[in-house]
């Protein structure tokens, strides 16, 4: 018999409905149901050549069994195919329909096409198309039954299944609870004859309705790696489905009690649509359960499961948390949805040093949508309260502190962070920031290694944790190490400094989303910016002498010491004016907010500051992985999270913040200085309060080129730089012949470790020592490239991209 699987990534994907006639279940009942299933003796088929498609995903079952679960709410949700006969077998086939999908399953497989003979299968099911089958095969057409097999089969398989239902329990309720008609999901849980357990699964209401992967698991750790992630035909013609509810507004009450477990209140104006009428999902941090919940002020049923956590694909933590209203509501309404829920989502890491671990999840919300806000904070009266918004109400009442923030603008995630603070108040001009530090310094700075500051964290899975902990090389504190400086004596500074950033980028992007910035400290190696607020990591609060870290270069240390402060406040634009709408854009947040920061601090420091931190870039990207494969090579900067793997476990960083800011970079050498900066400011202009695409913004970079440049949409150079990878050695050689005063300059410029169809325009600059240099711009390729002029001098030079305008080896 087979081995049995592990559980799958798929917790937590995009939802889908599937009409069932007569439902009358609470969602309880059915949670209850796929709980308890288990297969069917009675439904075990042998089956022939039976042949089914799922999209671009083909099955063929050529010989085995095919064993279908007992049915929920009068169907069957699950099957299990084994080839556990003489002469069985299975295929899948999975062919990605473009060139970067393609090279990302061959980075993972070995082949750009996936075609995997497979000895047993667990399928998933919401959609009506398997349940066909199983009307093809109770015909008898195509199969015959098989109930002693069935139970052998059921005996072996019910433990695993019911391990697997256990990650798609809330998913399952939600579609079997909706009613909209549309098509539910097909997850196929594989056991590859070659590539080992890996999943298939079929979504058509997903952003890329395709999408295969495994669970990899090393040194303890479980990653998901995904191999190839795409819009089906039908999915790219179609257009994106709107959420399934538009979020309008909140009011949050929230009280933390002295054992540091927040109580809340939310409630939620939404806007239903269709797919919602029935059930309200929304995102929620595992941290947080929900008490209970109403819908216009009528009780309604409330649903979760903790099972959910293990979802990998967002790597997030997070549940799907469904409402189930006591009638269905009317499409195009609005409605005020009422849910209490608590949770321990404010950590303690020593020393008193607090810090709101689930930072933009702690509340139920769906997508990151812009809404409005209005939150009333209830505290111990001995802490500071750090929050996006102005105050309309601060008091004390016995020993609790109540806080009431309003942000005055849209905002599509609200955070806060408590402790025991000292502040200090910086402004120039219309926007104000206050600075917030510790009295000490966590724990694990000041005795433990700073891995025992990602135990604190890593038990506490953060869904923007990700991000942040990514952008700097692992850390060790010295053992015995004792800072003795104080946070606080570094606000005088940090306010000034982050004070200054936002002015500079007020002047060439326009106002931030809020005029008062709060910046307040976090445990561990990372920043964020949310709208009205940044988190520093503790480290940026002490001054170089101070900071205990024995393996910190240079680059670790301008990042701690500037860059990060500067990053942060840059997604006040970046992430929070304008956003990313999929992981796939999300490298435009990071590269424009690391791109600004870079061009704050160049202002204060000169050129070389910059070069010297795009050195350090190149030198990671061209860093190798565990295969021997170069970090840039993981994958094209479209691909987001997507490019982290086992044997490439610093990719996203390398890539993401490395090679965006390259890209930043080598646009600002197209354009020229000036018309970069205009389109900066029209960036946030076109799309305030709006997400943009990287084919959105290729077309917004192209109306900012010289005249008569080449490339003049920037196809070529998006498809190198941004949908692929590579970079390239270039070498340069010539010579002068002739004499005074006709002296002939010849060279070649010479491509290599890229693919033979790499090309990049590169300037030449030919340098004679009179007058102004001459630039001559070549496009490089497999052959090498000659180019020529006339000079006056014997002594003629020909200096390649002295400007540093081409990313290269």
């Amino acid at each position: 018999m087979a081995i049995p699987f592990r559980q799958s990534a798929f917790a937590l994907l995009t939802l889908a409905a599937v009409p069932l006639a007569g439902q009358t279940q609470t969602a309880a009942d059915l949670g209850r149901a796929i709980r308890g299933i288990g297969l069917d003796p009675a439904e075990c088929y042998r089956i022939h050549d039976v042949e089914f498609s799922e999209a671009d995903a083909h099955y063929y079952l050529t010989s085995g069994y095919l064993i279908f679960s007992r049915p929920v709410n009068g169907s069957p949700v699950a099957a299990v195919f084994s080839a556990d006969t003489e002469g069985g077998d299975a295929e899948v086939l999975l062919l990605p329909p473009d060139r970067s999908e393609r090279r990302s399953l061959a980075r993972h497989t070995g082949t750009p096409n996936l075609d995997e003979h497979f000895t047993a299968a667990i399928f998933l099911f919401t959609d009506a198309g398997f349940r066909d089958i199983l009307a093809r095969l109770r015909s008898g057409a195509e199969a015959r039954k098989t109930p002693d097999i069935g139970a052998l089969l059921a005996d072996h398989w019910n433990a695993t299944l019911g391990n697997v239902m256990g990650s798609f329990e809330s998913r399952m309720v939600l579609d079997l609870l909706n009613r909209s008609g549309e098509k539910g999901f097909f997850e196929s849980l594989i056991q590859g004859k070659t590539l080992g357990n890996f999943d298939v699964l079929y979504d058509p209401r997903a952003y890329e309705q395709l999408t295969a992967g495994q669970v990899q698991v090393q040194n303890g750790k479980t990653f998901w790696d995904t191999w190839t992630s795409f819009a089906t035909k039908a999915g790219q013609e179609a257009a994106v489905p709107p959420a399934e509810e538009k979020i309008i507004s909140y009011k949050i009450d929230a009280t933390l009690d002295s054992s540091l477990t927040l109580h809340c209140v939310t409630r939620i104006r939404i806007q239903t649509r269709p797919e919602s009428r029935t059930v309200i999902p929304f995102d929620f941090s595992g941290q947080m359960q929900a008490i209970s919940a109403k819908v216009d002020g009528a009780p309604a049923e409330v649903y979760e499961r903790e099972s959910l956590r293990n979802g990998m694909v967002q790597n997030s933590g997070n549940e799907l948390l469904l409402v189930i209203p006591p009638q269905p509501l009317e499409p195009g309404s609005e409605h005020e949805i009422e849910i209490q829920h608590e949770g321990k989502v404010v950590l303690d890491a020593g020393n008193q040093v607090f810090f709101v671990n689930a930072r933009g999840t702690w509340y139920p919300n769906r997508g990151l949508q812009y809404s409005t806000y209005d939150v009333t904070y209830r505290y111990p009266k001995d802490l500071n309260l750090v929050g996006a918004g102005e105050a309309k109400e601060d008091r004390v009442e016995g020993d609790t502190r109540i806080t009431r923030r309003v942000p005055d603008g849209p905002l599509r995630t609200l955070g806060f962070n408590l402790g025991h603070y000292e502040s200090k108040l910086a402004g120039q001009g219309t926007i104000q920031v206050e600075v917030f530090a510790n009295h000490e310094i966590e724990t694990a700075l000041r005795q433990r290694a700073v891995a025992e500051v990602d135990k604190i964290i890593d038990a506490q899975p953060d869904p923007f944790l990700r991000r942040g902990r990514q952008n700097v090389a692992p850390l060790i504190v010295m053992p015995g190490a004792q800072p003795q400086n104080r946070p606080a004596d570094e606000l005088a500074h940090i306010a000034s400094e982050v004070a200054a950033a936002m002015e500079f980028y007020k002047a060439r992007f326009g106002p931030p989303p809020l005029s008062r910035i709060e910046v307040s400290p976090v445990p561990g190696r990372f920043g964020q910016g949310f709208a009205g607020m940044i988190y520093l990591s503790t480290l940026s609060y002490l001054p170089l002498t101070a900071r205990p870290l024995s393996t910190m270069g240079a680059y670790e240390q301008v990042f701690f010491g500037e860059l990060l402060r500067a990053h942060e406040a840059a997604h006040q634009w970046w992430g929070n004016v304008v956003s990313a709408g999929s992981y796939h854009h999300e490298w435009l947040m990071e590269a424009l907010a690391n791109y600004s920061a870079l061009m704050f601090l160049e202002s204060k420091k000169g050129p070389k500051f910059t070069d010297g931190v795009l050195e350090e870039y190149r030198r990671q990207m061209m860093l190798k992985d565990a295969t021997g494969e170069t970090v840039e090579s993981g994958g094209p900067l479209v691909q987001g999270e997507r490019v982290e793997t086992l044997s490439n476990p610093n990719a996203w960083a390398t890539i993401i913040y490395g090679k965006g800011t390259w890209v930043m970079h080598m646009l600002r050498r197209r354009m020229g200085d000036a018309q970069f900066l205009k389109m900066l400011g029209e960036l946030r202009r076109r799309y305030e309060w709006k997400s943009v695409s990287t084919e959105e913004f290729r077309l917004l970079c192209a109306e900012f080129l010289p005249p008569r440049s080449p490339d003049p949409k920037l196809e070529e150079f998006f498809d190198q730089w941004i949908y692929g990878t590579g970079v390239p050695t270039l070498k340069i050689k010539y010579t002068v012949t002739g004499k005074a005063p006709n002296f002939q300059l010849k060279g070649t410029v010479t491509q290599t470790d890229v693919a033979d169809d790499f090309s990049v325009l590169v300037p030449v600059e030919i340098q004679t020592g009179r007058g102004k240099p001459v630039v001559k711009v070549v496009r490089t390729g497999s052959d090498p490239v000659p180019f020529s002029a006339s000079v006056a001098a014997a002594s003629a030079k020909a200096v390649l991209d002295p400007g540093l305008s081409v990313l290269r080896r």
